[in-house]
C-alpha cells in the first residue's frame, strides 16, 4: 500500500469520527449529565485525532522528515517542512495535547472544553485533511 492510500484509509475513517461528533452537537451540561454520551464523544474525539496523528506519521515517514518525539512533534513538523501551514500547525498541535488527556487523564477532562471543541473546533479537521490532501497532489505533480 502506497502512502496515498495509506492517507486515503486514515482520513476516510477520520472523517467517520468527525460526521458521528457532528452528530451530537452537546453543552457542557449534556456532557455532564450524560455518561453514555460524553464517553461516545471522548472515544470519537480521541479517534479523530489519532488519525490526524497517524496521517502524520505515514507523511514523515514516506518523506524521511525528522522525527517526532511526542505527538505534538507530529504537527510541529508538518508545519515546520510545509505540509500545513505552521500557523495552523500552531492552533492544530493543541488536539495531540489533547489525545494525551484523554487516553492518560481521562477523568481530568473538563465538559466545557469538549463543548467548545464541538461547537468549534471540528472543521479544524476538515481544514487539516485538505492541507494534507493538496500536499499529495502536489507532490504526485512534481514525480
Amino acid at each position: 500500500m502506497n502512502t496515498e492510500e495509506k492517507v486515503a484509509r486514515k482520513i476516510k475513517n477520520l472523517q467517520g469520527y468527525v460526521d458521528f461528533l457532528r452528530k451530537y452537537p452537546a453543552s457542557e451540561q449534556e456532557l455532564k449529565d450524560d455518561h453514555l454520551l460524553r464517553s461516545a464523544i471522548e472515544r470519537n474525539l480521541q479517534l479523530t485525532i489519532e488519525c490526524s496523528l497517524d496521517i502524520g506519521e505515514v507523511i514523515i515517514s514516506s518523506e524521511n522528515l525528522e522525527k517526532p518525539e511526542e505527538y505534538q512533534g507530529i504537527i510541529i513538523i508538518l508545519g515546520k517542512e510545509g505540509v500545513i501551514p505552521e500557523e495552523f500547525a500552531d492552533r492544530f498541535r493543541e488536539a495531540a495535547k489533547l489525545r494525551n488527556i484523554l487516553v492518560h487523564m481521562y477523568t481530568e477532562v473538563d465538559p466545557a472544553i469538549l463543548a467548545m471543541i464541538l461547537e468549534k473546533n471540528l472543521d479544524d479537521f476538515n481544514e487539516y485533511v485538505q492541507y494534507i490532501a493538496k500536499f499529495l497532489n502536489k507532490k504526485k505533480m512534481v514525480q
